[in-house]
């Protein structure tokens, strides 16, 4: 049954509330991506298990396969039969009617992602469609997330290694995160610090000092993408840093696919893969999440 707008609008400050409170306890939300129902299954024990917060996620082509409405049935459905703390977010929204589809469907984060639909966008066009979702949101009093600059790569697995002198230059700027911030009036602001979308042959390296000096510039959230392939230790200081919000998605991807294939391989005569995803893929994509859930320091910390 498809929410009210009282009942959004208390989702919304429960989940603003938790924000707070994570960033002063020092643990992070985990943002999973959500492909499919087998997704957030592995989601949901993962969080069961663990007693812990989390955010699942759906960016644009989600949105197409799935469709926004169905997604906040699914987890409404899951949070009411399981009692878990989960709220949506919608990652890397392309346009401003994108991301006010959103806030209407009740989700309690959006992320405006201009220069990630648009890698040509001018500052003025990136601060001009985040400022008015931000003036959207307040319909609801959805979170929104935002950034001055584009994030590489992809959720993929990749051959090539890091070029980190070519990521570098994406590096947030301490200054121009606060100007940006300033300008748009953000709930949070995500940081370029070494994080990139994808699998890499190498692991990442996060650039904690850089890290600290934004956290220092700034009043609101801080968030990470591209989350997946990266040591644990680099979250556990970049939560104790005041790092509020992670996003996790290839390593998901990763694990989902690979235990796919050596089931089907192991089974070549059943038919129903539905049983064969129930069998080991959600206990392998739940291990990821769990062991996500360590490093981010948010187990034990549910309040359904």
């Amino acid at each position: 049954m498809p929410l009210n707008l009282r009942q959004i609008r208390l989702n919304c400050a429960k989940a603003r509330i938790r924000m707070a409170e994570a960033r002063e306890n020092k643990w992070a939300f985990g943002a999973f991506n959500l492909d499919d129902q087998a997704t957030l299954k592995a989601v949901i024990q993962a969080a069961l298990n663990k007693n812990a917060p989390v955010l699942v996620e759906v960016s644009q082509g989600e949105v197409d396969d799935i469709g926004l409405d169905n997604v906040r049935d699914l987890v409404d459905n899951y949070r009411s039969q399981f009692g878990v703390e989960i709220y949506i977010n919608l990652d890397h929204s392309p346009s401003v009617d994108a991301a006010k589809s959103g806030i209407e469907a009740g989700f309690e984060f959006i992320h405006i992602d201009v220069s990630q639909a648009n890698h040509e966008a001018t500052d003025d066009e990136i601060i001009a469609a985040t400022k008015e979702v931000v003036d959207y949101a307040q319909l609801t009093g959805a979170l929104v997330e935002s950034e001055p600059h584009y994030f590489g790569g992809g959720s993929n697995v990749f051959k090539e290694d890091i070029d980190y002198e070519e990521i570098k230059k994406t590096f947030s700027d301490p200054k121009g995160a606060k100007a940006f911030v300033d300008a748009t009036g953000i709930d949070t602001y995500a940081a370029a610090i070494g994080n990139l979308h994808g699998k890499y042959p190498v692991p990442k390296k996060l650039d904690l000092d850089l890290l600290q000096e934004i956290r220092n510039a700034l009043s609101c959230n801080i968030s990470l993408h591209g989350g997946s392939d990266t040591p644990g230790h680099y979250f556990r200081d970049a939560v104790a840093i005041g790092v509020s919000k992670i996003n996790i998605n290839s390593d998901m991807r990763y694990a989902y696919r690979t235990a796919l294939e050596k089931v089907l391989k192991e089974n070549p005569n059943e038919y129903s893969v539905a049983k064969l995803i129930s069998k080991e893929v959600i206990s392998s994509v739940q291990a990821v999440v769990e062991s996500k859930i360590e490093d981010f320091n948010s187990a034990g910390k549910a309040k359904p």
